[in-house]
């Protein structure tokens, strides 16, 4: 580790647990990025079916190779506008925790981008204001060539209410 990045560590000892691996995505012109740790795998859209009495956010459950996965839509979570899927919206399948064991959950987003290693000291932590998310959900604030992506604390997207929900729906 060179001299720069131990400093930033003593600084922010955080920071260092934010480096790694992010597979990058778009949602409404922005570019976000869940750490690859939580990412199952990626799939193209496929019939979701709708689940009843649900938040608007919970397209429903898909039957993945036999599993039954329940499904949000990203852009509904964080109160954007809803779109028509396109030929490139696709579902990321991430593992988040869940009260008693790791919950497989179905994210639906724009398009998917890249894998990315983002270093310790190219992540900032996030804004206090003007955030159009609940800064809780937000790992911090990537700088990658000139532009900000947005990194997801996937556990946090949910809340524990949510979290029971979509394991009933699962």
């Amino acid at each position: 580790m060179n001299e720069r990045n131990q400093a930033a560590t003593k600084e922010n000892p955080a920071k260092s647990g934010r480096e790694g691996k992010y597979l990058t995505f778009s949602l409404a012109d922005e570019e976000y990025g869940i750490g690859i740790l939580k990412i199952k795998e990626i799939i193209g859209m496929m019939p979701i079916t709708t689940v009843p009495q649900t938040p608007d956010f919970v397209k429903g459950v898909i039957n993945l190779r036999g599993k039954v996965i329940p499904v949000i839509d990203l852009r509904l979570r964080f109160g954007m506008a809803s779109i028509e899927y396109a030929e490139r919206t696709c579902i990321i399948v991430v593992e988040i925790k869940g009260a008693q064991s790791p919950i497989l959950i179905g994210s639906v987003v724009d398009s998917v981008s890249e894998v990315l290693n983002i270093k310790a000291e190219d992540i900032e932590d996030p804004p206090t204001f003007g955030a159009r998310l609940n800064t809780e959900a937000i790992l911090g604030m990537a700088k990658i060539e000139g532009t900000v992506k947005i990194l997801l604390d996937i556990d946090q997207v949910l809340n524990i209410e949510e979290l029971t929900i979509m394991q009933e729906a699962g």
